[in-house]
């Protein structure tokens, strides 16, 4: 059962996490890194994984592209995850490429009935592949698209229940397309049915004023930590973790970041506590 709070497994921080064993609860995997057979990748794998317990995030799902799904890629999935014993596995609720092209972006979606039908057959062909019910991500947006007809916190409310999968709640990805494009992340948050949210990820990112970019490379924003407590004191305690993947500092501070999360979390838990009671 994986609970409390994680960081994303780097290189940077590999001969640490053999060496050291810093206290953690759990950490996040990219993976991609771990597909290729022998190397240095998973042979730091196997000695992390005897003293903690990991997820384990995709990249290339790519669920909402019309191509048809890649096969030999979820059979390398699901042949990580019985070496791994994830808790969970989760990947991005968008698209990667066309026409067998990975473009090496996570490309957002029309939120139309046509687009949920489309998803909840692929979800539901993934999901009995892999043996299990998978999360998938609210990605970063920058642009609408004119055939929207719903929110995005509907579609993903919508989609979630239809194809019977979990949520991966990215509240910093939230507060950056509500920036973009004009909307209350809080309307968003509420809105989301919280049995269905299993993680949430928590990153930096790049304010430039009108348009606001998703950049993991930054420590997190005070106005990411507000929107994170609203989150909990709205559904609860749900596993969190820190995303970095660029500009990645000593572990420490990233410790010593993850550990600003767990007291935002222990007081918004605790308000909402005290909010029932009363």
């Amino acid at each position: 059962m994986i609970n409390g709070y994680g960081l994303g497994l780097r290189t940077d921080h590999y001969a640490e996490f053999v060496e050291q064993k810093p206290q953690l609860d759990w950490l996040e995997i990219i993976s991609e890194n771990y597909l290729v057979p022998g190397g240095k990748p998973l042979h730091f794998l196997d000695r992390i994984r005897a003293d903690y317990p990991m997820v384990m995030h995709g990249v290339s799902l790519s669920i909402g592209s019309v191509d048809p799904l890649d096969f030999v890629y979820l059979k390398q999935i699901k042949s990580l995850a019985q070496r791994v014993e994830p808790g969970w596995i989760s990947d991005h609720l968008c698209w990667t490429g066309v026409d067998h092209t990975n473009l090496h972006d996570l490309l957002p979606l029309p939120y139309t009935e046509e687009t949920l039908r489309h998803l909840t057959r692929r979800i539901s062909r993934v999901q009995e592949f892999l043996g299990r019910r998978i999360l998938l991500e609210n990605v970063s947006s920058y642009v609408l698209c004119a055939q929207d007809e719903m929110s995005e916190w509907e579609f993903v409310s919508e989609l979630a229940a239809r194809a019977d999968c979990f949520l991966l709640l990215d509240v910093n990805n939230v507060y950056v397309s509500a920036r973009n494009h004009g909307f209350n992340p809080h309307d968003y948050i509420d809105a989301l049915p919280g049995n269905r949210v299993r993680q949430i990820h928590l990153a930096g990112h790049q304010d430039n004023g009108e348009l606001v970019i998703d950049t993991h490379d930054h420590p997190i924003r005070d106005e990411v930590y507000e929107l994170y407590a609203h989150t909990l004191r709205k559904l609860g305690p749900i596993p969190t973790m820190i995303e970095r993947d660029d500009h990645i500092p000593p572990l420490q501070e990233l410790l010593a970041e993850l550990e600003q999360v767990r007291q935002t979390a222990a007081a918004a838990i605790g308000l909402a506590r005290k909010m029932e009671v009363a």
